[in-house]
């Protein structure tokens, strides 16, 4: 089987769409496949425009026939519950030690609940294994899991661990960079996209909280509410460095106007468009 993690930013979505183009017309985009199944883990806190991509992707795989699947992957929740009570998956939050050394988290929020969720359901609901079979010969990497990583990100391109698939990255072979998915889908959609990660996700710029205070006041009051969460409850776990979502290491309510000018942008027929990050 041939499976897109979808996370419904520029990259996947691109993917997603040319996957319904070549439905249209095979062949259009020779490394993308039509996909058996498209899959968007929903992590219960993203920014307003993520739902608005993915119901864009799930209706354009509609029409073309696509599997689309929308996972619920309680992340978000999972934090506001068990976060200094019970074990919590690591995200990649920027620390501060007491000895005043800076450093970051692990990240393995994305594997545990997004890439793990999606070989899950591909397991157990497509291919119908039960609890404990053991895995056919046939199906040992014998599935490809597409991820979008554009070509700038091809550092990260990274084998699957997963004894039943294997990890392929199609705009990295083909050289397709961030701004070029971006282009792809407003010329040819009329899609705007922005990138696509939690609201509490530690690699965004300041620019991204000042942006939701600006245009998402709910959405600002959450973060806020999560962040001051972290500053309360990290005494009572085992973490003894203190956590913070921002990468100028200040809780989220402290930051500056003038700390906020850090906005990612790439050119797009001169304009320069912010990423999302």
């Amino acid at each position: 089987m041939k499976i897109l993690s979808c996370g419904a930013g520029m990259q996947s979505t691109a993917l997603a769409l040319m996957a319904c183009e070549n439905v249209k017309s095979p062949g259009k985009f020779p490394l993308v496949p039509i996909y058996d199944l498209i899959c968007f883990c929903d992590l219960g806190k993203e920014p307003p425009w993520v739902m608005e991509q993915v119901r864009f992707i799930e209706k354009a795989c509609l029409k073309a026939g696509i599997k689309f699947e929308v996972l619920r992957s309680p992340l978000y929740e999972d934090y506001l519950n068990n976060f200094g009570n019970k074990r919590v998956v690591s995200i990649p939050f920027w620390t501060v030690g007491e000895d005043g050394k800076k450093g970051r988290m692990l990240r393995n929020c994305t594997l545990e609940y997004k890439i793990g969720l999606i070989q899950k359901y591909v397991r157990w609901e497509l291919l119908g294994y039960k609890k404990g079979q053991r895995t056919k010969p046939e199906d040992l990497k014998a599935h490809e899991m597409h991820i979008g990583f554009s070509f700038e990100e091809k550092h990260r391109c990274r084998e699957n661990p997963h004894k039943m698939f294997f990890n392929v990255f199609p705009l990295v072979e083909m050289q397709l960079e961030r701004k070029d998915n971006y282009a792809y889908i407003r010329d040819v959609w009329g899609l705007e996209t922005k990138a696509s990660a939690c609201s509490f996700c530690p690699y965004h710029r300041n620019y991204f909280f000042q942006h939701l205070k600006q245009n998402a006041e709910d959405e600002y009051k959450d973060l806020v509410a999560f962040d001051e969460m972290l500053e309360r409850e990290q005494p009572n776990t085992k973490i003894t460095s203190k956590l913070y979502i921002s990468r100028s290491r200040k809780r989220i309510s402290d930051l500056l106007p003038e700390e906020c000018n850090d906005a990612e942008c790439f050119p797009y027929k001169e304009q320069l468009i912010w990423n999302g990050f």
